[in-house]
């Protein structure tokens, strides 16, 4: 299977006419944030291809429409928002053509702004998906493939600064989860030297800034 990694820039290699035949052989899309939604359909809708996504501490305008409406007893998402087509997987997960995906989106909390997060908090969105997780285990014998996030784990790809420091939280869910790979977003790449693939105990931690692709088929992305 090839994914098509995507986050934080809008990449002229991507949003191109000549996307179709650049990306002819992928088989799903993963967006990690930080990107607007009409950057994700027009993807979607040229690819015509699955595309999971988490939002980022940016572009988050739209994200009142995934998340639980607390004065509803009902505790439903907005099911009258169209949407962009993609899959939201943000505190959830997803499985697709046989591979098993779980998403954490939002940064580390800085400012206060939406979908921002504190380390505790992160530990508390993880175990709101540890049922199902566990039943992924009894029945597929694995907890998950991938881990789909924003912010990177703490220490792998991070910055020093508050905004850009990554989660221990992830280092946890890796250490106890073991997905093949992490692909993240939220780190800004200029130089072609840059690391972008990261192996940490049985995981592949990926950077998708702009975009990425992944064989996993391999042991890496290439």
């Amino acid at each position: 299977m090839k994914i098509l990694c995507i986050s934080d820039q809008i990449d002229p290699q991507v949003y191109s006419p000549q996307i179709k035949e650049r990306f002819a052989d992928i088989d799903l899309i993963l967006a990690a944030g930080d990107l607007p939604l009409d950057y994700l359909d027009f993807i979607i809708s040229t690819l015509n291809k699955p595309l999971f996504f988490v939002f980022g501490n940016h572009h988050t305008e739209d994200l009142k429409h995934y998340r639980k409406v607390w004065n509803d007893p009902m505790l439903q998402e907005d099911r009258n928002y169209m949407g962009c087509g993609a899959i939201h997987v943000g505190t959830k997960v997803k499985t697709e053509d046989g591979l098993i995906l779980a998403g954490l989106g939002g940064s580390m909390r800085y400012n206060n702004g939406s979908n921002q997060f504190t380390d505790l908090e992160m530990y508390l969105e993880i175990f709101k998906i540890i049922p199902r997780l566990l039943w992924n285990r009894i029945t597929y014998g694995r907890y998950v493939d991938i881990l789909l996030t924003h912010a990177p784990p703490r220490g792998i790809h991070d910055k020093k600064d508050k905004c850009h420091l990554g989660f221990k939280a992830y280092l946890w869910f890796m250490k106890v989860f073991k997905p093949k790979y992490l692909v993240h977003g939220h780190i800004h790449l200029y130089d072609l030297a840059d690391v972008r693939s990261t192996k940490w105990k049985d995981t592949t931690i990926i950077n998708a800034y702009s975009h990425y692709v992944i064989n996993s088929g391999e042991k890496n992305g290439n």
